[in-house]
């Protein structure tokens, strides 16, 4: 490498091998961890996993719920609608 008194360092090449070797492992390392982070399936996986954290709040519980018994009785009213309807032809 260049000094700032521009005369070249003098290192060893063993070394310097050791180094290039270690840079080109961490960077393989660092590409499969993108790779990884970024894959379709992984990516599906951690927001089905963060969508089921959520559902496990007690918050999500009673709006969860609440929207079951309000489903529930939508097709409780459908059903006794259509059947006094029914009853009057």
């Amino acid at each position: 490498m260049a000094e700032a008194n521009r005369e070249v360092a003098v290192r060893d090449p063993d070394a310097l091998v050791t180094e290039i070797e270690r840079t080109r492992e961490d960077l393989a390392r660092t590409v499969d961890q993108l790779a990884d982070r970024v894959s379709p399936a992984n990516v599906a996986k951690r927001a089905l996993d963060r969508a089921r954290e959520e559902f496990q709040l007690p918050e999500a519980r009673v709006v969860g719920g609440a929207v079951a018994a309000l489903a529930v009785v939508s097709v409780v009213g459908v059903v006794a609608v259509y059947l006094i309807r029914r009853r009057h032809r």
